[in-house]
């Protein structure tokens, strides 16, 4: 081949057009999806959240920027002070008025097993048993250690067993997302209600990141999801300078204000991205 047909082909290539693959849009798999929050007063309604966002609105949930955003319609269970031991309740809740009409359930919960002296507990019982077994031998009945499920509603283990127990008897075809506790700095609501900062241990010795701990082994014990905000929600009211993000810098620096639930609301966001919604 001559050196003028091969610069005659190396021209028309350059020249020829080019083929692209446009990608498709991402539609977020929680596009008006029916979806039902429980938990507790960070997450009640009737909880007013103050300050005011970019918008100038203020009272404000994670769940009604998630309602702009991604058009879910919210069901809402959540009540002031309620522990992991209330999420039967709710789901009970749930089912009576919803059925199963809704998509998926997040749970926000744990602060208060924290506040109010929980003893974390243990997730399984363990005892020696007997079970047959046959691999590449005749079957035989052996001794083994087995292990059930603790359902002992005064721990913190034994409550969120309870609650998934029930969760996925009633909801066995519905994604589940646990979301960890935040950060929680100083709070008094009255003579009765004081409570210190996460630099303090509760009564039992034990810090809310043992509490958060053990809310984030769930994800190992029943395969369902956990969003560490605790860890991603970047709100730290420890300093000074978050107090921005909470109800009120003297009194309240434990539950968010409008400005913490748009950064809650982002992160829940785009950790939603990741998850399927539907799972039937």
């Amino acid at each position: 081949m001559n050196t003028k047909i091969k610069v005659l082909i190396l021209f028309l290539c350059l020249i020829a057009p080019v083929s692209y693959v446009v990608p498709k849009t991402v539609v977020h798999p929680w596009k008006n999806k029916k979806v039902a929050f429980f938990g507790d007063s960070i997450t009640d309604p009737n909880i007013k959240t103050k300050g005011t966002d970019s918008k100038g609105r203020t009272n404000m949930h994670y769940w009604d920027y998630l309602h702009e955003w991604l058009g879910i319609t919210p069901y809402v269970y959540a009540i002031s002070g309620r522990q992991w031991n209330d999420i039967p309740r709710q789901t009970d809740r749930l089912n009576k008025e919803h059925g199963g009409d809704v998509d998926a359930i997040t749970i926000f919960m744990g602060t208060n097993d924290f506040i109010t002296d929980i003893p974390l507990g243990d997730w399984f019982t363990v005892k020696e048993d007997s079970v047959v077994v046959a691999l590449s031998r005749p079957k035989a009945k052996v001794a083994r250690m087995h292990r059930e499920l603790n359902m002992d509603n005064k721990t913190l283990r034994g409550r969120i067993n309870i609650a998934m127990d029930k969760l996925k008897s009633v909801y066995p075809d519905k994604q589940i997302v646990i979301l960890t506790p935040i950060h929680r700095a100083f709070a008094t609501f009255s003579e009765k209600n004081i409570q210190p900062d996460e630099t303090y241990a509760n009564r039992l010795g034990l810090y809310v990141e043992d509490y958060v701990k053990a809310i984030r082994e769930t994800a190992d014990v029943w395969s369902v999801p956990v969003i560490d905000l605790y860890s991603l929600s970047g709100l730290y009211p420890m300093k000074q300078e978050h107090y921005r993000y909470f109800n009120k810098p003297d009194t309240d620096r434990l539950h968010p204000n409008t400005p913490g639930h748009e950064r809650i609301a982002k992160t829940l966001y785009y950790q939603f991205l990741t998850l399927p919604c539907e799972l039937k």
